[in-house]
């Protein structure tokens, strides 16, 4: 056993020796050594609890999908985020609230049992559905904090109606949801809380809209064809993680950063990890303003006119990712500086490290290019863009059985 034991934390420290060489400068060699023991300690752990014979590299998953009774323990998800939304809990520290009922008739009273009556309460809740479901919601679901969605164990599909609307509110976690064809809403009053209805104006008609959100996690949920954007975080919105997700057939994918002129926006920070943005997908993967993006370790399969774009002096940093360009001659370029003359975005931070390009795909960096100068842009340790496609292989949402690993 002590043989078998010696190996593992071999093998752990060949898998992650790449990674730290990839994400460290080779002048901080105790800094290696620190995270290489961290990696050890936290798989060890994982081990003693029996998940480790399932690893992937993709640390979220291995947090928790290698558990099979995964469906007792739904809430120890909240513990298994990372990047600059891992302080994300959602409702951990709530009871589990059982969705029975899809329907939406009523956006001011909701029924008990409804999803639109759970995330309006003002307890922490960790929300689950009881069977398969597709949900047409009436007006936007105006979320509450402390709240977790959790499509985990049903196939449940948020679609055809107004979506999802995170506003001015903290810790929610949405998770294993498909989230398709979502509508414009509003000119009506819709209720946020308990005690608290509202008129609405028109929304966007976004997949998820954060609208000065704060610890957002969005992971593991397909998205696709909505009015506006999939995922889209404004005004102030900041400690996001978007992750294992997978978006297909849209426009405007991921818009971050209300407008040039929100400077209020200056101190938001999103990490973009393992998804996987595939097939029918133009632009804005995502498109920046003002902030601070750490885009790593996505797959890149698709896109018609850029992947990542942004105005207004953004930090981004793009570490371990695998880009795919499309054939057309003109589209080859990752990147679009936009609004800007080459004068002002040439100052711009702007760097791919460790990025995979293929069939002619190329990324135009800008900036000082100092490491320092990317603190506020880094979350994570990126993992070797050779890696992408094991580590994103199951982005979007799972097919969960209960008493099985998932």
């Amino acid at each position: 056993m002590a043989t078998s034991f010696s190996l593992t934390l071999l093998f752990l420290i060949a898998l992650t020796a790449p990674s730290l060489i990839n994400s460290s400068p080779v002048q901080e060699p105790e800094r290696v050594v620190e995270e290489v023991h961290r990696s050890i300690n936290a798989s060890v752990t994982r081990r003693q609890l029996g998940y480790f014979s399932c690893g992937t590299g993709n640390p979220i998953d291995d947090c928790w999908r290698c558990d099979p009774n995964w469906e007792k323990n739904r809430q120890r998800l909240a513990d298994c985020a990372i990047g600059f939304g891992k302080q994300a809990i959602g409702g951990r520290n709530g009871r589990i609230y059982v969705i029975t009922d899809s329907s939406d008739d009523d956006a001011v009273n909701p029924k008990p049992g409804t999803l639109r009556y759970a995330v309006i309460q003002d307890e922490p809740l960790w929300i689950i559905f009881s069977r398969d479901m597709v949900i047409q919601l009436k007006e936007e679901l105006i979320m509450n904090s402390f709240k977790t969605i959790d499509g985990r164990g049903a196939s449940v599909h948020i679609a055809g109606g107004a979506c999802i609307t995170i506003q001015y509110v903290t810790n929610i976690i949405i998770h294993g949801l498909h989230i398709h064809d979502c509508k414009q809403g509003g000119n009506t009053y819709v209720r946020d809380s308990p005690s608290h209805y509202g008129w609405r104006t028109i929304s966007d008609g976004d997949g998820v809209s954060i609208f000065g959100g704060s610890h957002i996690w969005v992971d593991h949920c397909s998205l696709s064809n909505c009015n506006d954007g999939l995922i889209d975080a404004i005004h102030g919105s900041t400690a996001i993680t978007i992750s294992n997700n997978y978006m297909t057939h849209h426009d405007k994918v991921m818009l971050l950063g209300h407008s040039d002129a929100y400077t209020q926006d200056k101190n938001m920070q999103v990490t973009i990890a393992f998804n996987h943005f595939g097939e029918g997908l133009v632009q804005r993967m995502p498109r920046c303003r003002h902030g601070y993006f750490h885009v790593v370790n996505n797959d890149y399969t698709h896109w018609e006119m850029y992947a990542i774009g942004g105005s207004a002096a953004p930090t981004i940093n793009s570490q371990g990712n695998r880009f795919l360009a499309p054939d057309y001659r003109y589209s080859k370029e990752v990147t679009k500086h936009e609004d800007a003359p080459q004068s002002d975005w040439k100052n711009w931070n702007w760097r791919s490290e460790g990025d995979l390009m293929l069939n002619g795909a190329f990324f135009t960096p800008s900036g000082a290019g100092a490491s320092s100068s990317y603190a506020k842009a880094s979350s994570l340790g990126a993992k070797p863009s050779s890696l992408v496609g094991t580590i994103t292989t199951a982005a979007g949402a799972l097919s969960c059985k209960k008493g099985s690993r998932c």
